[in-house]
């Protein structure tokens, strides 16, 4: 059966004795000219925007979850807080999506997007750092909950994952577009490109992974220096300690290193508008009888093709969903794993705990430096054993990581040092030796399942920033559930973080076992027959 949404696509773009050709077709749809190559260093400027937006992400992922349990949330329900990420995601990124494939901005398509979402990362940055102190100007007083400051905390945090989904699914999008996706098949064999753009996108994407390593590596490095409060003193306030100081200062560097990076990006990218009878056309033929009504095409694109995607997209979706089931547990809990399993400490409590953050957010710069490198090496590793099973052997090597962690977790807990004095070098250093050598899926995962449902989803029709919104969904839907559930998981097995790490390197297991299996080397479809 026929895609409708791909026919009418192909009948727009497809060149014609009545059509415009590739270019005037590319140029009324906002892409590049098809004609020109764009320029690798171009694709590294564009991509830049990746370190502003990861160093963010780094400083999250370090200092927030051991930062809203000293605020006085118990640590069962720390991982709730997080579940503000994946919800906004669950909308905003693909609608964000939706919105730039049709926005008619003279400034393109894509860059009206980047360039909101940076602006709302920068005032949600200012409202987390500030939260204490404005918690304290609205009444908060004295140790315990501080149920001011938490409301603060988590309005900001809202703020910032709806700006960081508002900013990463454009970006990604721009670069399927820079790189020749949004073309046709037979456009991109008039100008003699057949074969290479897809290529040309995991190069894309692997400089995004690698700027994602930049980004955390600073902002990892950021989070791990104890004497940010003594370069910034105002920061020591009467409701905002040297730990609070420190994240406040820390995010005041973020700011600086996101605006740098947002206008090398932008000031790189060079977007056509789309005119304005391309998008009613877009609109008024992808749903019949509903011209205009772009949130009503929106939730019909969004989940009417679901059905008609073919099996090798289902599997990369339910590769990504196991996948982010495995992450998400790490990413949350990491350096609380750290200060609580390895060094013995509880928050708010001696100096143990805040010495393992500390320490937990130094491992995960070496994991961005091991990143880095792997990002470097994506194109060939990719080319030389195919997409699908290097992503495969990736998670495989993931679940191994989880399973040394619970092991050191348990030999840590046999010990007899916990809570007493610091842990052996021996037992810090292999917990660094992990959190390094998972810098390696880590960069897969930023960059391979990308590439890959670009290239599988572009023959249906869809645009490039629906494409990533539909992936978005699967990386979304576990976080929800790993949020909703990993904190009170963990206290049903008497505390802790290893249950949680435990379901995530099974679903590791299971996801690399799939993807070695189920996706094919070829990361080019052939495009649907449309008769």
């Amino acid at each position: 059966m026929p895609f409708p949404e791909a026919e009418s696509h192909r009948a727009r773009t497809r060149p014609t004795a009545r059509q415009p050709g590739a270019a005037a077709a590319a140029a009324a749809a906002g892409a590049p000219h098809p004609g020109r190559r764009v320029s690798l260093r171009q694709l590294l400027r564009v991509t830049s925007i990746a370190g502003g937006i990861q160093f963010g992400w780094a400083l999250q992922l370090s200092l927030l979850t051991p930062y809203v349990q000293e605020l006085g949330i118990p640590h069962k329900w720390a991982s709730v807080i997080w579940l503000c990420g994946p919800l906004s995601g669950l909308v905003v990124q693909p609608l964000v999506g939706h919105m730039s494939d049709r926005c008619t901005s003279r400034f393109g398509r894509r860059k009206p997007f980047i360039a909101a979402g940076a602006a709302l990362i920068v005032l949600a940055v200012l409202i987390i750092g500030h939260s204490a102190d404005i918690g304290w100007l609205l009444g908060d007083r004295g140790g315990g909950i501080k149920p001011r400051a938490i409301a603060v905390f988590v309005f900001g945090f809202w703020i910032l994952d709806v700006a960081n989904n508002m900013t990463q699914g454009p970006c990604r999008a721009l670069l399927a577009d820079l790189t020749g996706l949004s073309l046709e098949p037979v456009e991109m064999e008039e100008i003699g490109r057949k074969g290479k753009d897809h290529r040309r996108t995991r190069v894309a994407n692997a400089y995004f992974s690698l700027f994602m390593a930049v980004g955390n590596i600073l902002g990892f490095a950021t989070g791990s220096f104890s004497g940010w409060f003594k370069i910034f003193p105002f920061t020591v306030t009467a409701a905002c300690n040297v730990s609070c100081a420190n994240l406040k200062s820390a995010f005041y560097l973020d700011i600086v290193f996101m605006a740098i990076t947002a206008y090398v990006s932008i000031s790189a990218s060079q977007e056509s508008p789309l005119s304005l009878s391309a998008r009613s056309a877009t609109v008024s033929e992808e749903v019949p009888g509903q011209s205009g009504h772009a949130e009503e095409a929106f939730l019909w694109e969004l989940f009417g093709t679901f059905r008609y995607f073919p099996w090798t997209v289902w599997t990369i979706l339910l590769v990504t969903a196991l996948n982010w089931i495995g992450w998400f547990p790490f990413l949350l809990f990491d350096t609380d794993w750290m200060g609580r399993e390895i060094y013995g400490g509880e928050p708010n409590v001696g100096y143990y705990y805040n010495t393992g953050v500390r320490v937990g957010a130094f491992g995960l710069m070496l994991n961005s430096v091991i990143l880095g490198i792997t990002s470097v090496l994506m194109e060939k590793l990719c080319r030389k054993w195919g997409a699908g099973f290097i992503w495969g052997i990736s998670n495989i090597f993931m679940a191994l990581c989880f399973l040394s962690m619970l092991i050191l977790s348990y030999v840590a807990s046999h010990m007899g040092y916990l809570g007493y004095k610091q842990p052996p070098d021996g037992i810090v250093a292999a917990a660094l030796v992990i959190f390094a050598f998972l810098g390696a899926p880590l960069a897969i995962t930023y960059s391979v399942p990308y590439a890959l449902v670009s290239s599988r989803i572009e023959p249906l029709g869809l645009g490039q920033g629906l494409s990533m919104g539909v992936l978005n969904l699967a990386i979304v839907t576990p976080q929800v559930v790993v949020s909703l559930g990993a904190g009170p998981w963990d206290q049903l097995f008497g505390g802790g973080n290893s249950p949680a790490l435990a379901v995530g390197g099974l679903a590791a297991l299971f996801g690399g076992l799939i993807a070695i299996v189920g996706i094919p080397r070829s990361s080019v479809p052939k495009p649907r027959s449309l008769t």
